[in-house]
């Protein structure tokens, strides 16, 4: 998880349909120091309609996830990957001081009603039943974080999270 700027692009011929690696100017590492601290190239399929990714060379600051994979790192459409400027302040402050106490959490998407937690480690994400998704009123606002003897819930709020409690407010 990184935030960076792209600085450049250039179309790599491999594989059937190519793979655009963008240049980029890392400003931070949120995560995945330990497998590799610096990123200065992403690799996406050349093509959206192959869930590449389109960002645009020295215009703005990403937010961009995505996994490495034999020394490289690869994104996507199924990866988190926003104009910095338009994370939310929550959005921002997660990154920086509240996602990584969901490490231990998974999210589960619904769907369609009703869902249920299938493990106490488990946080329902709702905004699929908008079709809004990472743009959505809960992943712009809440994190995920895990809560005493394990249990994970949606946190939403200005000050460190009580670890006391088990928070089972909205959404």
């Amino acid at each position: 998880v990184i935030r960076a700027k792209v600085v450049g692009k250039k179309l790599m011929k491999d594989g059937p349909f190519g793979t655009m690696r963008y240049t980029v100017k890392q400003t931070k590492m949120y995560r995945g120091f330990q497998i590799m601290p610096h990123v200065q190239y992403i690799y996406t399929e050349a093509s959206e309609s192959l869930c590449g990714v389109k960002l645009e060379v020295n215009k703005y600051q990403y937010l961009i996830t995505g996994r490495v994979y034999e020394g490289k790192v690869y994104t996507g459409l199924c990866n988190w990957y926003e104009k910095w400027d338009r994370l939310t302040l929550s959005q921002r402050k997660g990154l920086n001081h509240r996602y990584h106490l969901g490490c231990g959490c998974k999210i589960r998407p619904c769907y369609y009603v009703p869902c249920f937690a299938t493990s106490k480690n488990e946080c329902i994400w709702m905004d699929m039943l908008s079709n809004f998704g990472h743009s959505g009123y809960q992943a712009k606002h809440y994190a995920c974080i895990q809560r005493v003897e394990g249990y994970c819930s949606w946190y939403r709020g200005w000050a460190p999270p009580d670890k006391t409690i088990i928070n089972a407010t909205d959404p």
